[in-house]
């Protein structure tokens, strides 16, 4: 009977979703009768009697939140769906500490207490960098950022570590985890489809089904989930709207339990991203003086974006608009981005009675392709920039960890990756690239020429990158209670990674000429370059603790943690020396070494009802790994990944949940963050500082970029019952953060101002299982820039993503 009902529920859920945008969806498994939490700590429902408790897996085990001697932020499946959070990006709104920033879906960043990667201008995803946030999903590691832009599903909640987590990760994970745990299948009969349409032709689409197949032994989960969007920029020349969004997933699972001892997860998941986007507007422009005697302190004025004989002037050319919130462009290249990714996993638990084993295995691949307009004008510098990119990953985790809670507990493990990339760059200059990069002569005096004006129409680069890595790794953590309250907490991880990269780019097309001086022009925009590096590094990382449960209801904490982000390779390109060749000694560097210590307190109180967490932190990082620019190629600005010498980050975090009546629940999160360049003496300059001789800044001081220095959420749920029908209910969430760079240089030109965001809903859920409620993001309409992009080429044209608008809407929601 129990297989009869889920096949009658499959067929009805799958019909319901087979629109015009069929859905497809992304989630896996999670343990499945795990506690459902909502919330950045926990988050009640309208019962008085509901259980504030909330576990997680943080260490590898599932555990108490409030018994765990670390940072972390921990949003619920429920409160992902009230808030309409459906990406890591629109998750950073809930969580003050974490910062999410990105041009296209390859070029995405996060950041955690404003460390990890701030890569998020076009084509500076840099393959051979590790980033410093690790991404996982149903304990998998997920190499690449770029997956991390897909559109949640299915959740059953995500944990956000703050601080090193290279003890018992997959990969050491310099600056802190986001990881998450989907819904996994159900030996009960359950299904739920949900349908929401607002502005700009938002349809978003979500069903899961759920149930036994075979009795108690066998049952399965398919989740699916499709969204489409109109886009928010207007292109004024073509007409088309601009960064559109087209998403769709699909994962299923199946949960085998032969005994009550061991059971097996096997999932797999498809998810594919297909928009016209993703582009650009007007920001700013970085002014610097026009003339002078001394090339290191002006910049040419014909040579920059504006003035009256500046480039845009020299082409007759202006922008659409130049407030970036009028959300307006006039790109000429062709645009549009194609990625997927999936994968595979299997999932063992075996319970030996004092300990768990667990094994867990897993093949991932991404795909990658997308036009780029770069020069994000409507003159024809560059015609075509793609990098068509494949990644395939395996990964093996082995780990014991020990059952119920003893004066000694332990997790121990092994770990397996591999991973590979190929790419292949290509680039493509149009009939303006001459003009505007070089100018109308190259060289001075009686050494200057003439520059055709076609010099480099249809002068382009392709090629190939091929980056592999191996790692492996051993780990152990043991908690010892050597007296009543008091827990000392010692881990240890070693792991060694082998890497080696190979990059074979050449050049061609543009004006075929014999003239040296013009050949020479060529290669200083664009220069083919053929070389291979290699590293191999091991690291001992670990993390210390001791904790005191002063009460039942108040645990204080101290820790201490290393990690390491194993040596990179540049895959992007080397920077030139001073024979305009390609610096070889800067094909590795070196690895990032990040030292942590943090004190902390948590409390429940008041009958547990009001949950309230503070905690104080100091991070000190060496050979900061970054893409910095290559000053020395004023006219091109060229990228590539290098150390910087130190950083260090220190602030505070406390997070609160209340539970102020039957109905009411109030959150709030606050993060400050102080972080700097303690030394940074050779840096590249900001554009303000960029003239018509390169040099080196001394930006040892300088406030890291994309850390705001206060960012806070608040949040409100009231439910009111309304007779025996069902409750209506209100949510709202904001987040505010205040003023910060856009650009590791600090430039004043990339300042991205403060502001706040307020979401909110409203809505009837009826006894039924049915659900109606009225939405919107950004309520209040606020406009707000997202990043921004210096204009390869040194014009000093700034540009920008803004905000997405009001979007208000309704949904729909069945559970049965």
């Amino acid at each position: 009977m129990r297989r009869h009902d889920f096949a009658r529920l499959s067929a009805v859920l799958l019909a319901s979703t087979c629109l015009p945008t069929m859905a497809q969806a992304q989630t896996s498994a999670a343990n499945p009768e795990q506690t459902r939490t909502e919330g950045n700590v926990a988050q009640p429902s309208a019962d008085p009697d509901t259980s504030m408790e909330v576990i997680v897996t943080a260490r590898r085990r599932a555990e108490n939140a409030q018994k765990i001697p670390g940072s972390l932020s921990v949003v619920g499946g429920a409160l992902l769906d009230r808030s309409y959070t459906v990406n890591t990006q629109q998750l950073s709104q809930l969580v003050p500490a974490l910062n999410y920033s990105s041009a296209n879906p390859r070029n995405t960043a996060f950041t955690i207490r404003g460390l990890g990667s701030s890569v998020v201008a076009v084509s500076q995803a840099n393959d051979g960098l590790e980033p410093g946030v690790g991404y996982y999903v149903d304990q998998v590691y997920h190499a690449r950022p770029a997956t991390a832009a897909f559109d949640f599903s299915d959740i059953e909640q995500v944990e956000v570590l703050r601080g090193p987590q290279g003890t018992l990760f997959g990969k050491n994970s310099t600056a802190g985890a986001i990881n998450i745990t989907t819904r996994a299948p159900t030996f009960t009969t359950q299904g739920e489809a949900e349908i929401s349409y607002a502005s700009y032709n938002f349809l978003q689409v979500k069903g899961a089904v759920s149930g036994p197949i075979i009795g108690d032994t066998l049952a399965g989960r398919v989740s699916v989930v499709s969204t489409r969007r109109d886009g928010v920029i207007d292109n004024v020349v073509t007409g088309r709207d601009q960064n559109t969004i087209g998403n769709q997933a699909i994962r299923g699972q199946l949960l085998f339990r032969p005994s009550e001892v061991f059971q097996v997860k096997v999932s797999a998941d498809f998810t594919n991203f297909q928009s016209n986007c993703c582009t650009q507007v007007y920001y700013n422009v970085a002014t610097r003086p026009g003339s002078g005697t001394d090339g290191r302190l002006f910049r040419t004025a014909t040579r920059q974006f504006g003035g009256p004989t500046g480039l845009a002037a020299q082409f007759n050319y202006a922008p659409p608009s130049t407030n970036p919130y009028d959300r307006k462009t006039d790109i000429d290249a062709a645009l549009g981005v194609d990625t997927n990714e999936g994968g595979v996993g299997v999932i063992a638990d075996w319970n030996l009675g004092a300990a768990t084993l667990t094994s867990v295995s897993a093949w991932r691949f991404w795909n990658w392709d997308a036009d780029n307009d770069r020069d994000y004008t409507g003159i024809p510098i560059q015609t075509e920039q793609h990098i068509p990119s494949r990644q395939d990953q395996y990964s093996h985790e082995l780990r014991l960890a020990s059952n119920g809670d003893h004066r000694l507990s332990y997790v121990g493990g092994l770990y397996f990756f591999r991973q590979r990339v190929i790419g292949r760059p290509i680039s493509i200059y149009g009939p303006a690239a001459a003009r505007y990069l070089i100018g109308t002569s190259t060289g001075t005096g009686a050494a200057a020429t003439a520059v055709p004006s076609n010099l480099l129409d249809g002068y382009g680069t392709d090629g190939r990158t091929d980056f592999r890595s191996d790692s492996y790794a051993a780990f152990g953590e043991v908690n010892w209670k050597p007296v009543d309250r008091l827990t000392l907490t010692g881990g240890l991880r070693y792991t060694y990674e082998e890497k080696e990269g190979t990059y074979d780019t050449f050049t061609f097309g543009g004006l075929q000429t014999t003239n040296a001086a013009l050949n020479a022009a060529k290669l200083s925009i664009l220069r083919g370059q053929n070389y291979a590096a290699s590293d191999k590094d091991g690291a001992l990382t670990g993390r210390g603790n001791i904790a005191y449960q002063a009460t039942d209801n108040v645990l204080a904490y101290a820790s201490y943690a290393r990690g390491e982000k194993s040596g990179g390779i540049n895959m992007s390109g080397l920077p030139l020396n001073d024979q305009n060749q390609p610096a070889i000694g800067t094909a590795v560097v070196r690895p990032e070494k990040n030292t942590a210590y943090e004190i902390g307190l948590k409390t429940q109180l008041f009958d547990n009802r009001l949950i309230f967490n503070v905690d104080g932190y100091y991070t000190r990082v060496t050979d900061f790994q970054a893409n910095v620019t290559d000053t020395r190629a004023a006219a091109a600005l060229r990228t590539y990944l290098a150390n910087i010498p130190k950083v260090t980050v220190r602030g505070f975090e406390a997070d609160a949940t209340a539970l102020v009546t039957r109905n009411l629940s109030l959150r709030g999160s606050v993060a400050y963050a102080d972080g700097k360049f303690n030394s940074y003496p050779a840096a590249p300059c900001p554009i303000e500082r960029i003239f018509n001789t390169a040099a080196f800044c001394d930006l040892s001081g300088q406030r890291l970029s994309s850390l705001p220095r206060w960012s806070y959420t608040l949040g409100a749920d009231y439910n009111q019952p309304i007779a025996d029908i069902g409750s209506g209910f209100v949510h709202v969430d904001s987040n505010t953060r205040t003023r910060q760079f856009g650009d590791p240089s600090g430039s004043a030109f990339t300042v991205i101002q403060g502001y706040t965001i307020v979401n909110g809903s409203i809505g009837f859920r009826s006894k039924q299982g049915w659900e109606l409620a009225v939405f919107s993001r950004n309520l209040l309409n606020k406009d707000y820039i997202q990043n921004v992009t210096i204009q390869a080429g040194n014009s000093g044209l700034i540009l920008a993503t803004p905000s997405d608008p009001r979007t208000i809407g309704l949904t729909f929601r069945i559970k049965q």
